[in-house]
């Protein structure tokens, strides 16, 4: 069995998975966040998360399906745990490439056996094949996530891990360095960031206890070490996170950014409505919602431009009204930030 909910999430709220999940956004616009990292291109895809993980939404007009998965046995399986078990990105299957996932997470067909979506989004992620790999393959750069998994807070030196895979019988650190471009220490390094970052956030352990907790040698280097991969101070990082209290600064930023975008692209405008420097208002923007101001208006204006794209704007048009001088102007920031020009996003929308 599964629980199946359709929700409009709150702006900047942490969503903790608590069990195997499938997100699925309906409607909406703007970036999501899944442990502290921002994704701008979850549009079409259905993405998966599992237990341990949070997903926040950074706009106030989600609309989202939440598919809870109850049979935790189906997913130590080795080949469905590519959907959940994520390297250097999110877990996702393009619905655009899969009728039959579009099939059954469309409104009308979605039934008490859609536990099956895991089992055709499994299939799909092998036909996707995103790190060009074979299945053998697969299973040992899978291997080796869960042993980073187990055992990053066990003080382990680069020496120790490699021993541990390689005792597997298998040379894992050559074929994830070629497939994920990543290595095993590297992997190892970005699992104890990750889980030092949610020890910060989420708790109120002092930066002793979670250095020493996370196999760090003293909290002085873990000091370091946190400053010099997220910019910020353990303790500068907490506030700034601002878990229990979400103040209103994400949400007034991205209503300013809806209203004018459009007619503003000037940072010093949107300074100017907040009532802070540019500088200060750049700094707040990416201490907050790890990005840039200069990201979240090229945002709003690729989310503007695709909905008119789909209401059939001509892209002549659609120019104008973004404030570019020239319809090649637009078509080269279109193709740049999506990879696709506006002809083809249009021709592939319609065809679906």
């Amino acid at each position: 069995m599964q629980k199946v909910e359709k929700f409009s999430p709150e702006i900047n709220k942490v969503y903790f998975i608590e069990k195997h999940t499938l997100i699925h956004i309906l409607s909406g616009k703007g970036s999501i966040q899944v442990d502290f990292k921002n994704y701008f291109d979850w549009q079409e895809k259905a993405i998966f998360l599992e237990k341990g993980q949070y997903i926040k939404f950074l706009s106030d007009d989600f609309t989202v399906r939440k598919i809870v998965f109850s049979n935790e046995s189906k997913f130590y399986n080795s080949e469905v745990r590519v959907l959940f078990k994520h390297l250097i990105s999110l877990g996702y299957i393009d619905l655009l490439e899969c009728e039959d996932c579009n099939t059954f997470l469309s409104e009308s067909t979605l039934t008490d056996n859609s536990a099956d979506i895991i089992d055709i989004s499994s299939k799909q992620w092998y036909w996707q094949n995103p790190f060009k790999a074979n299945k053998e393959e697969y299973q040992v750069i899978f291997d080796t996530k869960e042993i980073i998994d187990k055992e990053y807070s066990n003080h382990l030196t680069g020496n120790d891990l490699v021993s541990l895979i390689n005792d597997r019988g298998y040379n894992a650190q050559a074929l994830i360095k070629n497939k994920i471009g990543l290595s095993v220490k590297n992997l190892m390094n970005s699992k104890r960031l990750q889980e030092s970052l949610k020890e910060v956030a989420f708790t109120n352990k002092n930066i002793q206890e979670v250095s020493y907790e996370l196999g760090f040698k003293d909290d002085a280097y873990f000091n370091r070490v946190f400053k010099n991969s997220t910019g910020q101070t353990p303790k500068q990082f907490r506030e700034h996170f601002d878990f229990e209290n979400r103040d209103l600064f994400s949400q007034n930023i991205i209503e300013l950014l809806q209203k004018y975008h459009t007619q503003e692209r000037s940072l010093g405008f949107y300074a100017n409505k907040m009532n802070l420097s540019i500088k200060a208002l750049s700094n707040k923007v990416q201490a907050k919602m790890s990005t840039s101001l200069g990201q979240l208006i090229r945002l709003e204006l690729i989310n503007t431009a695709k909905l008119m794209l789909i209401e059939g704007e001509t892209i002549s048009s659609i120019s104008r009204r973004l404030g570019f001088e020239e319809s090649n102007h637009f078509t080269r920031f279109f193709k740049h930030y999506t990879g696709t020009t506006p002809t083809d996003f249009k021709i592939k929308n319609f065809s679906k």
